[in-house]
């Protein structure tokens, strides 16, 4: 049985489709706070903490991105949610992907914001293990403040930092470790790019160092049916960084599911 997700739900059902939002590792749904302000007056917008972030129970252990999609599933059904455009950002684009291997009918269009779809290296295994450990014996902080300037940029407005920062440090480490063991054996999602019926919004940060913009521009050139924006002055999270612009390409790529 999947554990009860906390979740935002804003917006009331319109013609519109809902936009679900999934949120990146270590964060929570309040990343997508100024996406829930610019989106909810005009259509229904979720956005979950997924199984070991924010509110949502903590499952230690290893949590693959299956066990994270069939959360996603689980919630849709609960909110009687047939269908919606699904939105995820670095490792929440992996489990968007993971959605669209799982139940490709209930989705309308992807946006994937910050992400990659190869699996993980033998070295990129080695190194999230590594850091599971590290995160079960000395908690968040350390970490969270070693990465802040690459989930951001360095320049990125103070407030933003401070949000960022705070979601990471409040993540729990069991959570944020048994994700990351997860995230080590995940498999290729390459091959299901290219069969991909829908039309898909991939968005990258211009100063993005985790998954560059060459990353971006390979899922382009896979997708069937795809829009590459690449966000000026940003790192890792354009959504927070640069949400005018952000806002701007994802607006844009509602519009045209709209139709």
């Amino acid at each position: 049985m999947s554990p009860f997700l906390a979740y935002e739900d804003k917006g009331a059902d319109t013609p519109s489709a809902p936009l679900v939002l999934i949120h990146g590792h270590p964060f929570d749904r309040t990343m997508w706070t100024p996406q829930i302000g610019a989106f909810s007056p005009t259509r229904r917008v979720i956005a979950p903490d997924l199984r070991g972030y924010g509110a949502s129970p903590v499952v230690p252990g290893i949590t693959p991105l299956s066990d994270f999609a069939r959360d996603i599933e689980a919630l849709l059904d609960d909110l009687k949610v047939e269908s919606c455009v699904l939105a995820g950002l670095s490792m929440g684009g992996q489990i968007v992907m993971e959605c669209y291997d799982r139940f490709p009918d209930r989705i309308r269009g992807l946006v994937l914001a910050d992400t990659f779809p190869a699996a993980e290296t033998a070295e990129g295994k080695r190194a999230r293990g590594a850091m599971a450990d590290r995160l079960l014996r000395e908690g968040m902080r350390g970490y969270a403040d070693e990465v802040l300037e690459k989930m951001v940029a360095p320049y990125a407005d103070a407030e933003v930092k401070a949000h960022v920062h705070r979601m990471m440090t409040a993540t729990p480490p069991e959570g944020a470790a048994a994700a990351m063991r997860g995230r080590a054996e995940r498999p290729d999602y390459r091959a299901l790019l290219t069969r991909v019926t829908v039309p898909a919004l991939v968005v990258v940060g211009a100063d993005d160092a985790y998954t560059p913009v060459s990353d971006a521009e390979a899922m382009h050139a896979a997708l069937p049916d795809s829009t590459l924006r690449v966000i000026d002055g940003a790192a890792h999270m354009p959504n927070l960084e640069r949400p005018g612009e952000f806002n701007g390409a994802l607006g844009a790529f509602l519009a045209r599911i709209d139709g």
